[in-house]
């Protein structure tokens, strides 16, 4: 890695930021709102089926949380659900949508020891207009040297863009997602650091890389500043 790391990006929402923690929040005040037809688990997991199929119609993000939370209630109270539950679930994800940026610990620090590296790029994915409110209201914006805000992560998601500089097996991507941050970055030639959070949408979960060569792991960005300098 020493002779060739030149890139360095992040991923935002849980890497940088706290953001699961508010789809949970919500999550239980739908499990609330529909106790009466359905048990917790049950209906988590025809929410998380709704999520799953809906990804491709709405993308990533909390406008299509909440579109599938009243689809899923109206599915298992056979269209029965009152109108004062879908006001909730709207009113929950407007909340969502306003919810104060919080940083995670250490998450200046990791970004200054990156810059020391080279460009620093910021790759999220999600609701366009969602992402950028918060990257502004974070105050971490002038940082990065690019944003991307894509609608997936994939291979060839990161090989174009990291295309633009040196190439993705010249570049580090920092995430807290196994499936969207480390393992498409590991394939298009990249480095993946896992950074793990706490909490982890039930779609993110995927299969730790072994012993990938171009793998590493950090239990937090506190860590990052030490294995960069270690490898550059």
């Amino acid at each position: 890695m020493a002779q060739t790391l030149t890139t360095i990006a992040f991923d935002a929402d849980d890497t940088l930021w706290h953001n699961e923690r508010f789809f949970k929040l919500t999550q239980e005040r739908f499990v609330e709102l529909l106790a009466p037809h359905m048990d917790g688990d049950a209906l988590m997991s025809r929410l998380l089926d709704a999520e799953r199929r809906n990804i491709g119609h709405y993308g990533f993000g909390i406008k299509g949380f909440v579109l599938s939370m009243i689809e899923t209630a109206l599915e298992v109270t056979d269209n029965a659900v009152p109108g004062s539950v879908i006001a909730e679930l709207i009113a929950a994800g407007q909340d969502m949508l306003q919810h104060p940026i919080d940083l995670l610990p250490h998450a200046v620090d990791a970004l200054r020891a990156a810059q020391a590296v080279g460009p620093v790029l910021l790759i999220t994915k999600g609701d366009l207009l969602d992402q950028e409110r918060k990257i502004a209201q974070s105050g971490l914006g002038e940082v990065f040297d690019a944003i991307e805000i894509v609608s997936a992560k994939t291979p060839a998601t990161y090989t174009r863009i990291f295309d633009t500089y040196d190439g993705a097996a010249r570049s580090m991507m920092i995430g807290n997602s196994l499936a969207s941050d480390v393992r498409p970055m590991l394939e298009a030639g990249g480095w993946g650091v896992h950074v793990p959070h706490d909490l982890l949408w039930d779609i993110e979960h995927a299969e730790r890389p072994g012993d990938h060569p171009r793998f590493r792991e950090i239990t937090h960005l506190g860590e990052l500043p030490d294995l960069l300098s270690k490898h550059g």
